[in-house]
């Protein structure tokens, strides 16, 4: 899957903003999905099993919890969060 396959062609978007994760700026469109402008980013390992195995987005709607990410200090789904600008995520270990 390319880099902007969780972004349809054609379909209004957000304003551009920038959100940082890990200490990186990952460009980013407001209200699209945290998942979605990290896929688009290139980064897919959202954080690691307790056996060290990479976990990233797998169901898209938030039951799995693979995806699950720090964002602005609170623990959430990175598919079911909205980008905003200046948003800070941290990925997980475990």
């Amino acid at each position: 899957m390319g880099a902007e396959a969780l972004r349809i062609a054609g379909v209004a978007r957000g304003p551009a903003v920038t959100i940082q994760v890990d200490g990186r700026a990952v460009p980013a469109f407001a209200g699209e999905s945290i998942a979605t402008a990290l896929w688009a980013a290139g980064i897919r390992r959202l954080r690691s099993s307790p056996g060290g195995a990479p976990r990233g987005m797998f169901c898209g709607m938030g039951v799995c919890q693979e995806c699950v990410v720090e964002v602005d200090g609170a623990t959430m789904p990175a598919c079911q969060a909205r980008v905003a600008d200046g948003l800070v995520v941290r990925l997980g270990p475990a």
